[in-house]
């Protein structure tokens, strides 16, 4: 069995997962966006009731965050798996 370069197959991740983080961080800021309201400069307000739940958020570690909160993050990391997955299937075969 062959010796697996790892350094070799994280580099190469890199812009595989990166697509996916520039995704993830789009779709965010269409959201943040969206439930904002833009003023007559170009600037967007948030609303007060979202600036308290994100802040709550921030500041928590995620065993305390609710099970929802918890779920929404896994739903995000599993957009990184099939990635990673075929990454190591490729050095392992």
């Amino acid at each position: 069995m062959a010796e697996v370069d790892y350094e070799v197959l994280l580099e190469g991740l890199v812009e595989r997962l990166a697509a996916v983080e520039h995704e993830r961080w789009s779709h965010w800021q269409k959201y943040m966006h969206g439930k904002s309201v833009r003023q007559a400069d170009g600037s967007l307000t948030i609303p007060a009731e979202l600036v308290d739940r994100w802040e709550k958020q921030i500041s928590s570690c995620y065993d305390d965050l609710s099970e929802k909160e918890k779920e929404s993050d896994r739903e995000q990391v599993r957009k990184y798996l099939p990635i990673i997955m075929a990454a190591l299937t490729q050095q392992g075969g």
